[in-house]
């Protein structure tokens, strides 16, 4: 059985990380797995071709990045605000022509966006009669335009009068007009859908896009060779960090990004002296000034060996996020044993048992996410919550687990298309 995954960067993004990391555990696990991508890391060596292949270098792919921001900025009425928020679809590279394509069992398909591919070649890959794996790493394939849906529940119905169009949009909106394509797409063919948490796969059920498509959620794995508990103050060491005091860590791919709650914790912190705030991620010096702690911005890191050091130096790590599927890097840090504190939302109380290995605060309260972190770091019997992080991603998110439950869906997958034949 060979799988081709298909996701627009190799690695940037939390999708992108999933993605890699679902392809070596597959492969680990004696199944041919490949990855398609329009951004290739630099200075890959060439043998790493085996696994990780990318679109022919065209001028294209770059056009076909700016026509679709183009569009929504149109829509937009020329303003940025929401730009990076909308994806339409619109323009993308057909990739059935291609000898990874034509080779492949099964593709596979994670985040296409931003001018990977559009919904005509998504429409030409379930032409093709190829079963095709859709995971969700976010709630775009069941909504028109959005990733984050927040509080709006229009994609229950129908999107229209989207809230991230100027004026709340209207009955005939962008959102609306991508909402048919979308269920033009849909009708043809069947796709399995797989939710990476068992929040993201109860809202996808309620799309009336995807009523009666097979919608399933399997979480994201992670390599427990790699992420793993270290020595603390060698860590630190290594990271030129403080010995003697307790670090509270917090990390995002940009951590101005508003949804990801750093205004909250500059609020709880107001209540945390004398522990000290380490920062892991691009834009780490803006928010430094607000912080009331003594802080330590580290900006953004690729090197997967110091990321290991950075939460293993950590003996908090807190993630504030007002909307998220399954966050890596809350994986990430219970695999290294660092107890987590989040808020009550999306697929975070999946990952954090309340008060057995992390704290579960309540929704948007500062206060309460204060209490979790003095708790952990004053109250509770750490090393406890430190073993049962570590016990919790072996047991749920390690690569035999996961790849175990991709391979019962790609059976199924295979099977249904030889039914249908």
């Amino acid at each position: 059985m060979k799988i081709l995954i298909v996701n627009t960067s190799e690695r940037t993004g939390g999708a992108a990380v999933a993605a890699n990391r679902l392809m070596m555990a597959l492969n680990n696990n004696g199944v041919k797995a490949k990855m398609l991508v329009r951004d290739r890391q630099m200075g890959r060596k060439d043998t790493d071709v085996l696994t990780v292949a990318a679109l022919p270098r065209s001028w294209r792919l770059r056009w076909h990045f700016i026509w679709e921001r183009f569009v929504i900025f149109l829509h937009l009425h020329f303003s940025r605000k929401h730009l990076f928020e909308i994806d339409i679809a619109n323009a993308g590279s057909d990739i059935t022509r291609l000898r990874e394509f034509q080779e492949a069992d099964i593709i596979h398909l994670h985040w296409i966006n931003q001018g990977m591919l559009s919904l005509g070649d998504i429409r030409r890959i379930l032409r093709s009669g190829k079963p095709v794996i859709w995971t969700m790493h976010d709630i775009w394939p069941a909504t028109a335009i959005c990733h984050v849906a927040l509080d709006c529940r229009a994609f229950t119905t129908h999107c229209r009068h989207c809230r991230l169009l100027p004026g709340g949009g209207s009955d005939h909106d962008l959102s609306e007009t991508v909402w048919r394509r979308k269920q033009q797409m849909v009708a043809e063919e069947n796709i399995y859908y797989v939710a990476c948490s068992r929040w993201l796969e109860s809202e996808a059920k309620k799309s009336s896009l995807l009523r009666g498509q097979k919608i399933t959620s399997i979480p994201n794995p992670i390599n427990t060779h790699i992420y793993k508990r270290c020595d603390k103050a060698e860590a630190r060491q290594r990271l030129g960090l403080p010995l003697d005091r307790k670090l509270i860590l917090f990390a995002s791919q940009r951590v101005t990004n508003d949804l990801k709650g750093m205004s909250y914790l500059i609020e709880a912190c107001r209540d945390l002296a004398p522990y000290e705030v380490v920062i892991l991620g691009g834009h780490a010096e803006e928010v430094v000034g607000q912080l009331p702690l003594k802080s330590h911005p580290l900006g953004y890191v690729n090197d997967e060996q110091r990321i290991v050091d950075v939460y293993n130096a950590a003996d908090v790590f807190v993630l504030p996020s007002l909307s998220e599927n399954l966050p890596n890097t809350i994986m990430e840090a219970m695999a290294c044993g660092v107890p987590c504190v989040g808020f009550k939302v999306g697929g975070i109380p999946e990952e954090i048992d309340h008060r057995r290995n992390g704290y579960v605060a309540e929704y948007r309260n500062a206060e309460d996410l204060a209490r979790g972190i003095r708790w952990i770091l004053a109250e509770a019997d750490y090393e406890a919550l430190s073993r049962e992080a570590v016990r919790k991603v072996a047991q749920c998110y390690s690569q035999q687990s996961v790849a175990l439950q991709y391979l019962d869906v790609y059976h199924q997958a295979m099977a249904f298309k030889h039914y249908r034949l």
